[in-house]
């Protein structure tokens, strides 16, 4: 018979392999299971063998999942959030004990054999037949460090999890072959490193370091013998040694660790009985993962930062993959947020309204010329208990929050821009009767709107004529009205567009009249941002969150930046800073006004006062606040909030001063520049300021503001019963 190369040219230890996976589908035992005869599995062995060469030799190891952490423009932590709570580290930060452990209890011979310890499946199968089940395995560790790389490529997949933790011949086989290149390619420490980083010691611990961290509030290289011998025995099963919930059997598996080690001579026998003496002494730290733990009312901006990760193609071609990245982990994000005006917005709120109000509140602050979201908070803490919520109220739908809101009269300043644009002049006046029919038709983008309905102001002192400055301080209805029908309906509508203000629902807006009373639904930050544009000389720059990412490696993601785009000359925004500097300083707007520094302003409130807004600027801060009912139930009459009793809210008594004091404290310190304007002839009117329905001095009696009476007392127009309800004057 002609002499053969040893298996073919393979290693001893391959040949082993090939011949192990023979012997087990003749019936034998696979790497620690305790198996039922071939014939009963119904494989033949030469099939498996063929089977075994088939197999692929090129483990693809997934990168581990890790804590990200989320940064503020200082550098200070937010939050840490993770798929698994694991912190990568090496062999140098890992106690001796736990290595030496690790290894005693679950593969005592490691360093002695290959992937395959066929004298340990020999004395696995005898002690298996002895007790008639399955009372030992064989795997080992290396075994063991591919199935833990399975079910990390499963990831939280229920299915794929199940699949790669099978007890089945397909799966042992294929992780034979897996273990023996793992074995030739890295060596027995980097194997040891990557199991005890890889594997689950229970309490969301993944990895050594985290599990030193959450029972002992320690790094893994402080662990003593003690802390390592019970560390290393939960990994046979961590919820049975749990030592949180049971602290006697977690004692008995450790010392049975612990004389393990004095066996094998890896600590002296007087070692292991004094560490056996002592009692287990746990200091955990309780996980602490995701955007509920954030800092200063931050957990809804955390939650708008996964929101963005997911949701641009800088992270990755498809929302799949960017989803693996973030899972994986291992990110040290920097954002825009600003800790000053962050703890400034939190501040504000808490002062006003009340976490368990009727109402909530919501505010976020931008910086015009870059985009960047300074802060972002709301009167309801984010989280699940009661009065909770996970709803970020200061963002569109698709970005974590609710349907959007009725902004009022403070969509009136785009309607003033536009008109501007189109060559009206700012000392435009109109009669602006107390009540008037809309004028129709009204020309649209792609046709006309027409209608019969009629609005009119929040009070009946308010008639005209008036000219636009005053009619913007007192937000006159029928003035804008009439505006909006002189120039038509489409320049108001792309002036939005430029000016990135659109509905919080994502549906293109409504080409309608009343559009110029703010009935249409969009978000804080949308007004923040369109605003800023304003007090940026006339360009708008849409949001940004992030400033920088690097991954687990250190290595710099590239990240979205900001679209900064004209939406209107200098002169225009000049022009709108003298108009809203009318509101804070003579207006409805004069309870916002802030000191020592030039702002500018809009209150606002909606059909039957579901919501108030007041969004403003000054030329290093754009601001947004709105209050109201989320669920668009809760009307605000005769209600209390932040203490504070309101026969009606307006958007002066109440989102105003939230943001006169968040800016204040935002800007505390910093520049204040002036704010450009514009010399603007306006008819003296022997009139007090107009309220709008945002401030009800005792002698005015606000009216409400609409299109046609409706049920509830709102108004209407036949055919859009939800884009012409009324919208009061603020």
């Amino acid at each position: 018979m002609p002499k053969k190369r040893d298996g073919g040219g393979l290693s001893k230890t391959q040949q082993a392999a090939k011949f192990l996976g023979v012997s087990v589908l003749a019936g034998a035992v696979l790497a620690g299971l305790a198996l039922p005869a071939a014939g009963a599995l119904g494989l033949t062995a030469k099939g498996s063998v063929e089977g075994f060469d088939d197999i692929p030799t090129n483990l693809k190891t997934p990168p581990l999942s890790q804590r990200t952490r989320i940064l503020d423009a200082k550098g200070g932590e937010i939050a840490k959030v993770y798929s698994r709570d694991r912190t990568v580290v090496g062999l140098k930060d890992m106690s001796p004990y736990i290595q030496k452990a690790i290894v005693a209890i679950e593969d005592a011979r490691f360093y002695e054999h290959g992937a395959v310890d066929l004298k340990g499946i020999l004395r696995a199968v005898n002690k298996n037949a002895q007790s008639g089940g399955v009372s030992q395995g064989a795997s080992t560790l290396t075994q063991q460090y591919v199935k833990n790389v399975f079910v990390e490529e499963a990831g939280d997949d229920p299915d794929k999890v199940a699949q790669a933790t099978q007890q089945t011949i397909g799966r042992k086989i294929k992780e034979l072959k897996y273990a023996i290149q793992v074995e030739k390619e890295l060596g027995k420490q980097k194997i040891l490193q990557n199991y005890l980083n890889i594997t689950f010691f229970g309490q969301q611990a993944y990895g050594i370091e985290a599990a030193a961290q959450r029972y002992f509030s320690k790094h893994a290289k402080d662990l003593t013998l003690e802390e390592s011998a019970l560390l290393a025995g939960l990994v046979q099963s961590p919820s049975r040694y749990d030592p949180v919930n049971d602290p006697q059997e977690a004692t008995r598996r450790r010392n049975t660790v612990l004389q393990r080690m004095a066996d094998l001579k890896d600590v002296t026998q007087a070692q292991a009985d004094a560490a056996a003496k002592k009692p287990i002494k746990l200091a955990v730290s309780r996980p602490k993962n995701g955007c509920i733990t954030a800092t200063d009312g931050a957990g809804f901006f955390c939650d708008y930062i996964r929101k963005v990760f997911l949701g641009d193609r800088s992270f990755g071609k498809t929302r799949k993959i960017r989803a693996q990245r973030w899972n994986e982990g291992g990110m040290t994000i920097r954002t825009t947020l600003d800790p000053q005006t962050q703890k400034s917005i939190q501040a504000s709120l808490g002062d006003h309204v009340y976490d368990d109000d009727p109402v909530a509140g919501a505010a976020t602050i931008v910086e015009p010329g870059t985009g960047r979201i300074l802060g972002m908070g709301q009167s309801r803490p984010y989280g699940f208990g009661e009065n909770q919520t996970v709803i970020n109220l200061s963002v569109d739908h698709r970005m974590g929050g609710g349907a959007g809101y009725q902004p009022g009269s403070t969509f009136k300043p785009v309607i003033a821009a536009a008109a501007l644009e189109q060559g009206t002049s700012p000392e435009q006046e109109y009669p602006s009767p107390y009540r008037m029919p809309y004028p129709s038709p009204v020309q649209t983008c792609d046709g006309e709107w027409q209608g019969t309905d009629s609005t009119q102001n929040e009070n009946k002192e308010e008639v005209g004529p008036y000219a636009m400055k005053e009619a913007t301080a007192k937000s006159v209805n029928t003035y804008f009205v009439q505006l909006i029908s002189d120039m038509g309906i489409c320049p108001a509508v792309n002036m939005a567009q430029k000016m990135g203000i659109e509905r919080a629902d994502g549906k293109p807006l409504q080409q309608v009249p009343s559009m110029t009373l703010g009935v249409q639904e969009m978000s804080p930050l949308t007004m923040a941002a369109g605003y800023a544009a304003f007090a940026n000389g006339g360009e708008y720059c849409s949001p940004v969150a992030i400033e920088s990412i690097t991954d687990a490696r250190g290595r710099a993601l590239k990240v979205p930046q900001t679209n900064c785009r004209s939406a209107m000359s200098k002169k225009t925004a000049d022009t709108i800073n003298t108009l809203l500097k009318g509101v804070v300083e003579d207006g409805t707007g004069r309870e916002a006004g802030l000191r020592g520094r030039d702002s500018a302003g809009k209150t606002g409130t909606s059909d039957s006062r579901y919501a108030a807004w007041f969004v403003g600027y000054t030329p290093n801060a754009a601001g947004a606040v709105w209050v109201g009912d989320p669920q668009h139930k809760r009307k605000m009459y005769d209600i209390t909030i932040g203490g504070v009793p309101h026969d009606k809210v307006y958007g002066a008594d109440t989102p105003g001063p939230i943001w006169r004091d968040a800016m204040t404290g935002a800007l505390d310190g910093r520049p204040a520049p002036a704010l450009p304007t514009v010399p603007i002839d306006d008819p003296a009117k022997d009139k007090s300021p107009g309220d709008e329905g945002d401030k009800a001095p005792a002698k005015h009696k606000p009216g409400r503001g609409g299109h046609g009476k409706k049920p509830g007392g709102g108004w209407s127009i036949p055919g859009f019963p939800d884009i012409l309800g009324g919208g009061n004057g603020g």
